[in-house]
């Protein structure tokens, strides 16, 4: 069963191997956040269990990062498991859960197969409370703890979570360490270098880093997610500038990840690019 472990004064994080998902408690004298929640009621109970055994205070809130199922599925858990609390998301990823959550049931009922389907089934969802467009500071009594969504990238409703007192920051699925970020049909591949660089701007070079999934990570290797995803978006402006066909474009890059992980990428990529920077034809 995974601990909680402190990284850094008053912030544990555990990681969990399904999905190698990352849960986060901050601690103020107000009580605890909890940011992000796994990804079905199953998991959640478990999580719910090692935050009593942590003991460190009441749960006081929570924060999903965004809309995606693996990072709120266990919100309705925690409130039935803790108490009535405030759920704060970006006003995107709010208004995006539900239909976001129908996709995920979707593919479990087809996937007749799959180990958890009936554990994600049997799932309650339970959407954001409090909202925010750009930035909101949560104040947890000694502590304050800083909400900001920095633009689109993995969704258009990332947030990243900033502790500043304890040089923290947790970056949602805008950084993974697990796998290289996962770029989906709802993903901003031409902003998403952007937004990262908002997020750097956000740490020091001894910052902590959460990722979404995998381990700790610092801005050295956020420098260089971020670069990837550079050369993918400049990858993907220049083949579009010179006419290549979309359906071609993976086949004549040089791209710094495997070619299928890049699919949507590829696809949104030419779809978001102004007319002025593509040369027909490209299709």
């Amino acid at each position: 069963m995974p601990d909680f472990t402190e990284v850094a004064p008053r912030v544990w994080v555990a990681h969990y191997d399904w999905m190698h998902v990352n849960i986060t408690l901050v601690g103020g004298s107000d009580g605890l956040v909890m940011v992000d929640t796994h990804g079905s009621a199953a998991q959640a109970r478990i999580v719910a269990d090692d935050v009593r055994r942590l003991g460190a205070g009441p749960l006081t809130a929570l924060v999903n990062t965004h809309e995606h199922w693996d990072h709120h599925f266990g919100n309705a858990t925690m409130v039935e498991q803790f108490g009535e609390m405030p759920i704060h998301a970006t006003e995107w990823a709010a208004e995006h859960v539900e239909l976001s959550a129908g996709h995920t049931f979707e593919m479990y009922e087809q996937a007749t197969d799959h180990p958890r389907r009936e554990e994600v089934l049997a799932t309650t969802l339970r959407p954001p409370t409090h909202t925010f467009s750009s930035a909101v500071q949560l104040d947890l009594g000694d502590r304050a703890v800083e909400l900001v969504h920095p633009g689109r990238g993995h969704t258009a409703g990332d947030l990243v979570v900033r502790v500043p007192d304890a040089d923290v920051v947790l970056g949602g699925d805008l950084v993974e360490e697990s796998d290289p970020p996962f770029i989906g049909d709802d993903s901003w591949p031409m902003e998403w270098p952007a937004t990262l660089d908002l997020v750097l701007g956000l740490m020091t070079d001894r910052t902590v880093v959460v990722p979404g999934h995998g381990q700790l990570v610092d801005k050295a290797f956020v420098q260089d997610q971020r670069a990837e995803l550079g050369v993918i978006a400049e990858t993907i402006r220049d083949l579009a500038s010179r006419g290549v066909p979309v359906d071609q474009a993976l086949e004549v890059g040089d791209w710094p990840w495997e070619p299928e992980r890049l699919q949507s990428a590829v696809r949104l990529g030419y779809e978001h690019l102004p007319r002025s920077q593509k040369r027909l034809p490209l299709v």
